[in-house]
């Protein structure tokens, strides 16, 4: 197995290289590290993000769903389905004595 790389650094404009290396001392840390913990610090602030916004539309989405629910009447769907398993029931019990006799 060969060895890791170290991670290649280039930068076009030196300024920049300048300021992170400033900002990399300032922390204690190599510039690798501290180009590294940024980059996982922004994907983390971008996932954080995204998660906030879905809970958001899911609760949005939940809150239009449950109106929608509830005016389409969902407690006569469920009393239907209710009676017609009350209806199917009879009907089994029915059939049972027919075979029973």
């Amino acid at each position: 197995m060969s060895q890791p790389k170290a991670m290649n650094l280039r930068f076009p404009d030196p300024a920049q290289r300048a300021a992170i290396e400033a900002a990399a001392r300032q922390e204690g840390v190599s510039l690798q590290e501290y180009i590294l913990s940024a980059a996982y610090a922004r994907a983390t602030a971008v996932e954080t993000h995204f998660l906030e916004a879905f809970r958001a539309s899911m609760a949005r989405s939940g809150g239009a769903f449950a109106e929608a629910a509830g005016a389409s009447g969902t407690d006569r769907d469920q009393e239907r389905r209710t009676e017609e398993l009350a209806a199917r029931r009879a009907l089994e019990e029915e059939q049972e004595r027919g075979h029973a006799a």
